[in-house]
């Protein structure tokens, strides 16, 4: 029996519709019409299709398990999918060219030093003759003290804290932002929790982000979506003195 006749008929066993099964998870009917029928195109990738029968296994109470064992079978492993596929970015980063200096801007400020140290030698050679002018007083005369400056606080970036407790089952990758290193992947059982401490930015894909309660930094956040999504969170900036 395929994934899909297993799903429509446990489905039916249950006594649930195409309907009702679309309203607990959140998915639309058309996806999941389209699942029971194995077909999976309308899933937006393998990664969404697993979100999507792990969803539905859970409220028509299916195993999900083996139905996920059974689509990277046919499908390929989450292993397949490049980690540059998922978060590349759909828009180039264009970097700007270093270009060299001009050659006029070069005799530009070579003529400035040449009339800054000019007017430095003038004005060095008239505080001279002053002095020179001016009688001896043979008196001694205490430097005011210099007051020491102010250390400046500096912006140092502080951790990012990430907290998730599952009502539901839900797969969970997380990955650092700059290059793709993968920190955390698997199945985070209904009634556990995670928490994750990092110093960089991070990307976290959940595949029932209805299921959970997700925390960053001690505020909520609130996924507007049921299906399977991607979120970004950097690190705070909080000031340190130096």
């Amino acid at each position: 029996m395929s994934i899909g006749d297993s799903l429509a008929e446990a489905r039916r066993q249950a006594g649930l519709t195409i309907t009702q099964v679309g309203q607990q998870t959140r998915i639309r009917e058309s996806i999941i019409r389209g699942i029971e029928a194995d077909d999976f195109s309308g899933c937006g990738g393998d990664f969404y299709a697993r979100g999507h029968i792990r969803s539905i296994a859970t409220v028509i109470g299916l195993p999900a398990e083996p139905l996920i064992r059974e689509y990277d079978a046919e499908h390929g492993p989450p292993g397949a999918m490049r980690a540059a596929d998922v978060f590349e970015p759909s828009t180039p980063i264009k970097i700007r060219e270093r270009r060299s200096p001009s050659l006029s801007l070069i005799v530009v400020v070579v003529l400035l030093a040449i009339i800054g140290f000019s007017a430095y030698r003038l004005v060095s050679s008239h505080r001279a003759n002053t002095a020179a002018a001016l009688p001896k007083v043979s008196a001694t005369v205490k430097p005011k003290p210099t007051p020491k400056p102010t250390p400046t606080p500096s912006a140092t970036p502080s951790d990012v804290v990430i907290h998730l407790t599952a009502n539901e089952d839900c797969w969970v990758e997380l990955t650092r932002s700059s290059n793709g290193t993968q920190l955390y992947m698997g199945t985070i059982p209904a009634g556990s929790s995670m928490t994750w401490t990092e110093k960089h930015a991070v990307k976290i894909s959940l595949g029932n982000p209805g299921g959970i309660v997700l925390t960053v930094d001690g505020k909520r956040q609130t996924p507007d979506t049921a299906e399977p999504v991607t979120l970004d969170f950097s690190p705070a900036t909080s000031p340190q003195s130096s």
